[in-house]
C-alpha cells in the first residue's frame, strides 16, 4: 500500500521526510505532515480576516468589487 510521500524513485517518500525524522523524530515530523494542511488553510484565513478587517488598501486596490470604495476624485 502506497502512503503519502511515496511518489520518489524507489519508494523512500519524500526527501525532506528523512530530515524532519532526523531532527525531529519521526512521530513529530508525522504529526507535522499530517497538521500541514490545516495550519495553511488556518493561516490563509487568518491572512483573509486581517486584509479584510483593517481595509488594507494596499491588497484591496486589485479587489474588482471593492475597489470602488477607494476612488480618488481627480
Amino acid at each position: 500500500m502506497r502512503r503519502r510521500g511515496d511518489f520518489e524513485a524507489g519508494g523512500r517518500g519524500w526527501a525532506g521526510s528523512r530530515m524532519l525524522n532526523k531532527l525531529m523524530g519521526p512521530r513529530y515530523a508525522q504529526l507535522l505532515r499530517n497538521w500541514t494542511p490545516t495550519l495553511t488553510t488556518w493561516g490563509t484565513v487568518g491572512a483573509v480576516g486581517l486584509v479584510w478587517a483593517t481595509d488594507w488598501r494596499l491588497i484591496l486596490d486589485y479587489v474588482p468589487y471593492i475597489n470602488g470604495k477607494f476612488k480618488k476624485d481627480d
